[in-house]
């Protein structure tokens, strides 16, 4: 009885050993958020100015009306002048401005801020943005953006012809935002205090607490579900002191296998995790070409008819044979791309194939499609 029960023991011990050596080790930090810190949005709407003949038209009134308002904030009125309505505006260009609020982020600091056209501007090189106030979702003013504009690519147009290099509409600015106010967060007052997993799963919320409280070498961790996991820290502690220690802990995470592709770029993503079962796959396919071309009915010459054109059509069918793949037990991802690889699939038939491979039950991955 001993006997049997060593070698239970010693076949468990096995199975965690290839278990541990299948798991791949990450900081708790890259594997999950605290609950309460977080990001947040910002967006303004400004006026581009200095472009070279690349801004927005006549036809486009924001910039206009946005350029009257800043001037009247500085003291120029433009108000009764009948040349107002006659401005040009080819050389500035109505924005949104897109920005993040990272958590803690104190008056002062600054922030990178994203620049894209809102009207019919051709490109924003060389153009600098304007004193631009940027709101939070409660309608309150949480930084100021102003700089010059950093593109990563041009258009150019000259005498019919035109280049372009990527979207020259949208633009940055590195740390172009300076926080004017801050979101308090406290993070005394988070309670319970609690962290979540970036990807819910039963197993890596159970070895994330089962590695805190061992390096801890208390039971600080508990599992709520597959996604949050609180903490209890004692009276008094240091809250950043401890969240410091937690996130530095190396965990075992086990991520889920899943296969992405995308229908309308053709790309196809396969994990490493990402098991198969026996099967067989044949793939084929039926071209049809129907081929049209006109050809000239000339009459008799002592005929009464008329010159006329006349349609040939030709139907033309190839079955192409089938291709035949067969993956045996064990087979890796790397067998199935090596013999979908050999009989000439392109990346739409592989699609294909893996969706009917995901309804046969042979592939062991969730299929994302994008």
């Amino acid at each position: 009885m001993a006997l049997v029960a060593a070698v239970v023991l010693c076949a468990v011990a096995v199975v965690a050993a290839q278990d541990q050596q299948q798991a791949k080790l990450a900081r708790v930090k890259d594997v999950a958020m605290v609950e309460g810190v977080r990001d947040n949005q910002l967006v303004g709407f400004g006026i581009v100015v200095g472009l070279h003949g690349t801004g927005d038209s006549s036809q486009t009134v924001f910039p206009l009306q946005t350029l009257e308002s800043a001037l009247e904030r500085m003291g120029v009125s433009l108000q009764g002048n009948s040349m107002a309505s006659m401005m040009q505006t080819r050389n500035m260009a109505a924005v949104f401005l897109a920005g993040t609020l990272p958590p803690f982020a104190e008056p002062g600091s600054k922030v990178d801020v994203t620049v894209s056209s809102a009207g019919d501007a051709r490109s924003l090189e060389g153009g600098l943005l304007l004193l631009t106030p940027l709101y939070g979702p409660d309608g309150q003013i949480y930084a100021q953006a102003q700089g010059p504009l950093v593109l990563g690519g041009y258009a150019v147009t000259a005498n019919g012809s035109s280049k372009s290099v990527n979207y020259p509409t949208t633009a940055r600015i590195p740390s172009g935002a300076m926080v004017e106010r801050a979101v308090p967060l406290d993070l005394n007052t988070l309670r319970p205090l609690a962290l979540l997993l970036n990807d819910a799963d039963f197993r890596t919320a159970e070895a994330v607490t089962s590695s805190i409280n061992r390096e801890l070498g208390r039971k600080l961790a508990h599992a709520v579900d597959s996604r949050r996991i609180e903490l209890a820290p004692a009276a008094g502690e240091d809250i950043p002191s401890l969240l410091a220690r937690v996130e530095e802990v190396e965990v075992p995470v086990f991520p889920r296998a899943v296969v992405v592709v995308n229908e309308r770029t053709g790309t196809v993503v396969i994990g490493g995790d990402v098991r198969l079962q026996p099967v067989t796959i044949l793939h084929g396919g039926l071209v049809v070409n129907i081929v049209s071309h006109f050809e000239v009915s000339q009459p008799n010459a002592l005929g009464q008819g008329t010159t006329q054109l006349v349609r040939q059509t030709t139907v033309q069918a190839q079955d192409k044979p089938a291709n035949s793949i067969e993956l045996k037990e064990g087979a890796t991802v790397d067998d199935l791309v090596e013999n979908l690889q050999q009989i000439g699939a392109t990346a739409r038939d592989i699609i294909s194939i893996l969706q009917a491979m995901k309804a046969a039950g042979a592939l062991e991955a969730d299929l994302e499609v994008l």
